[in-house]
Formats: C-alpha cells, structure tokens, sequence
C-alpha cells in the first residue's frame, strides 16, 4: 500500500516537473493525490445529458445539424415539461449499476440553463415546469452518496454576445461573412456571462465535485482560452471550490492547476495516456448507441459485453469510464438505456472488486490471450477478466512464484492450481508457469472474473 501512494506521489511530481511551470494555483503532489484519490478508486460514473433537445429526440447537436435558428428552436423552451422526473429513480438506477459519482449538464451548446439563473431568462424556471432541475438532481444523487459533477458548456448558441464560429449553428464560410454575421456582438460581454453562471453553479448548491467544461477548438473561426477568459475563469473555479475535479477542455493543458484529467471521447485508447512520457489521470466518457441527448430513431446500442469490457479495459489501463444516459423529454431513461443499466449492475453486484480501488496490472504480469488484468495495490490482488471462456486448462506465464491461491470473483469458489504438463510443453518454459484449472462449462456470468491473491 505504501509503495502504491509512493508511486501515485511521485508521478505527480514528474507531471509538475513535465509540464511548463505556469501556474493557476500552488498544490503539493500529495494534496493533488488526495484530492483526486476518491475519483481515481471509483471508476465508473454516469454521464446525463439533458435539455431541450430532448424534445427534438434526434441529437443533442440537432440545432447545429439542422442550422435552426433561435426563433424555431424557441417551440421547445415554450413546452419544456419533464413532468415524470424523478432525480432519486435516477440516482438509484446509477448507484445500482455501480456508479459511484455522476456529472449532469446543467447547461449544453444550446445555451438553455437547466437551473435557476440571474443572468438569462433562458433558464427552466421560465418553462411550463418552472423548478430547479439541478437542485433537486443534486440533493437526490447526494442523498445516495454519489459524487456531484456539473457539465457547462463553454458554447453557447444562444446568447446574442457569443459570436458565431465554426460550430455554431449559423456558421459560415468565409472570414468576410463571419465579420459581417459577428459586427454587433460582443465576445467580452458573454465572457464575463459564462463566469458569472460558473459561479452561481459552484455557489447554489454546495460541494461539488467535477467540473466538467466543453469545450475549446482553437485555429480558423474557433475559439480557445482567450475567447472563455479560461485564466480567470479557472483561478475562481479553485478558489470556490478547492476541493473539485476539473477536466482539460479549458485549453490549460500548459498551466498547472488548469486541469486535473484528460478527456478521451468515444475512443478506447491503446495505453494508459501520457503527457511528455509522464502517466496522466483520465477518464473516457463513451455513450450506450450515437449520441448524447435522447435519439429516439438511433439504434445503435452497444451490447453488455461491449460496454462491459469498455469499463474493464478503461480501469486496465488506469482510466475512469463516464457512461452516459440522455433522459427523454418526460424525464425518464429510455428503455433500451434501463436495460443496459441493469444488466451492468448485474455483474457489478459480484465482481465490482476488480473495478473499485483498481489500475493497471504491474509490468511483471502479462496478460493471457483474450484476457484484461486489473490490479489492487492496496489488498495486493490482481483480477483476470476472461473475455472468451477458456477450456480447463488455463495456462499462465511467468506467474508460478506470484500466486498463492486462485477463486473466482462471482462466488469465491476456489480454482485448482497445477502445474503445466504435457510433451508439448517446453519445460524450460513451464518451470515458472501455472496452470489454472478452470470447470468445463463457463460460469453464468458475462466476463467471468478469476481473482488471484499474490504472494
């Protein structure tokens, strides 16, 4: 255990050393482990995003893809009535899938505000269901003791400041016409908006947890640090809540103290992410089929299996998973998304042990054909996730010194362990080798999970 936390602290101090010396506050390598460490053993969390475009049900970007203007995207903001919400169904449907925090947007590139704000009428408390979605979201999810994380968008399709660039939904294509679209608005005004809405959402409802902002794209007729004052805007952010989690979408990524995790996005990464050589913390944020918001014609759903080894395979390599759920315009989970959420829970309920508390596998373990090896540093066990069900005899490399005894996670039923044998086998090879002796048929489980206590 105290080898593990030496590591964890001294791969901060190579990050800090790593990176410009530029500076949005001062934090000790062993006041950011501690700080991000409940994060870093949770694993899985819930990503929802909701607002009006749930009402369209074709695309959070839909008024993008379909360059709606603000007066034709008024109808929804005129009907908006979640009138099924239920923000504790919700929070007990993620806790029992096995989540252990959850970030909800509280404002999308649509601009609408899904809690009560002093600075814009664009807000739910001017919707015919007229309460503060956020307060109540928040005061069920913590009640279930599940981290607190708000998305804001730095976009902003609606507001008559933010000036209009290549994602907006009246972009254009040349220099001459941005100039003429942008020739009365003011980029300085919304500037100062999207810090005074930051602070009323790290302000109104307590301790939260991640902040979660979306996001820059700097270069031709994009937008980057200087557009979102991100500088500024980022110093408030830890002095108001020194405590949070801040992801790496403010284009920071060269101040220390400007973000906390990196953000790969419906991408499974090949290793665990690195910044100059250096291991960084992450987190992939993947959704259940195409989209984000609710889709109501979109069928392409990911299976158990997939979505299952999305979260094994993310904690193999040292990452986070952030699943996300876009809730209908009633305010409940789509049934397709209900079902995936179950089906999670189903396995997580017996064999959340090798996903808590779990990174990559030490450099000494190699992982067997169509295996995924997490790793507890703290009770010094590692789990072997089979992903296609092996025949009985299970061999392991290099492994003969290492294990003491073998189970499987499901049920803690023990599993035999012999040694290699057969004249097919090189003994020069087998020596240091074991042989896991694994029932004939596959236990009743999706990815069975042998757990194995190290010598």
């Amino acid at each position: 255990m105290k080898k593990a936390i030496l590591l964890i602290m001294l791969i901060a101090v190579l990050n800090q050393l790593a990176f410009s010396q530029k500076k949005i506050w001062n934090e000790t390598p062993e006041q950011k482990v501690e700080r991000m460490k409940w994060w870093t053993d949770a694993r899985f969390g819930m990503f929802i995003h909701w607002g009006l475009y749930a009402q369209a049900a074709r695309h959070e970007w839909v008024k993008k893809r379909e360059r709606i203007s603000d007066e034709d995207y008024q109808k929804y903001f005129e009907i908006f009535n979640p009138d099924l919400f239920d923000p504790s169904e919700w929070a007990k449907k993620a806790k029992a899938a096995g989540m252990k925090y959850a970030v909800i947007t509280t404002k999308h590139h649509e601009g609408f505000n899904m809690f009560a704000s002093d600075y814009t009428d664009y807000n739910v408390m001017n919707t015919p269901y007229g309460r503060d979605i956020i307060k109540q979201w928040v005061d069920a999810f913590r009640a279930e003791g599940l981290g607190i994380g708000f998305y804001y968008s730095l976009i902003d399709w609606h507001h008559p400041e933010y000036t209009i660039d290549r994602v907006h939904p009246q972009s254009a294509s040349s220099k001459e016409e941005y100039d003429e679209l942008n020739k009365d608005r003011d980029m300085s005004i919304y500037r100062e908006y999207l810090k005074n809405q930051v602070r009323e959402i790290l302000t109104n409802y307590g301790q939260i947890d991640i902040l979660w902002l979306d996001y820059s794209f700097p270069g031709e007729f994009g937008k980057g640090r200087d557009d979102w004052g991100s500088i500024d805007l980022m110093k408030m952010v830890r002095e108001l809540q020194p405590g949070i989690i801040v992801n790496d979408r403010a284009d920071l990524k060269d101040y220390q103290g400007g973000w906390d995790f990196t953000t790969p996005e419906q991408f499974k990464v090949d290793k665990w992410p690195e910044e100059n050589g250096v291991r960084i913390p992450w987190e992939t944020c993947q959704t259940f089929s195409g989209s984000w918001g609710y889709y109501r014609d979109e069928h392409t759903w990911k299976d158990n299996k997939q979505l299952l080894v999305l979260l094994i395979e993310s904690v193999s390599k040292g990452g986070n998973l952030l699943l996300n759920v876009g809730p209908t315009a009633r305010g409940t989970f789509d049934e397709r998304a209900d079902k995936a959420l179950v089906e999670m829970g189903e396995w997580m309920k017996y064999n959340s042990r090798s996903i808590y508390n779990c990174t990559q596998a030490p450099d000494e373990f190699e992982a067997p054909d169509n295996t995924l090896l997490t790793y507890n540093p703290e009770t010094n066990r590692l789990y072997v996730h089979l992903l296609d069900y092996p025949l009985q005899n299970f061999l392991m490399r290099g492994y003969g010194d290492k294990v003491k005894y073998a189970q499987f996670l499901h049920d803690a039923s023990e599993i035999k362990i012999g040694k290699p044998y057969g004249h097919w086998i090189e003994q020069k090879h087998a020596e240091n080798d074991i042989n896991l002796l694994l029932p004939v048929n596959k236990p009743n489980v999706e990815i069975p999970v042998i757990e194995l206590f190290l010598k």
